[in-house]
């Protein structure tokens, strides 16, 4: 599943992210998903979301739940 809809991801997901500052290189971070921060349904780049571990980014890739 990708990252871009809103629907697919629940605190709790485990998923890859891409951080702000990893855009250009591509680098994923992966973790548990704890809050989602974006409002909308669907976002082109990704949902952002915050990890338990507290990083915040875009989510690329679902990994599972």
């Amino acid at each position: 599943m990708n990252g871009t809809q809103r629907a697919n991801i629940k605190p709790g997901t485990k998923v890859k992210v891409v951080q702000k500052e990893h855009q250009r290189t591509g680098q994923l971070t992966e973790g548990i998903v704890k809050d989602l921060l974006t409002s909308s349904a669907v976002h082109h780049r990704g949902i952002k979301v915050r990890l338990e571990s507290g990083i915040i980014g875009r989510v690329q890739e679902i990994i599972g739940e």
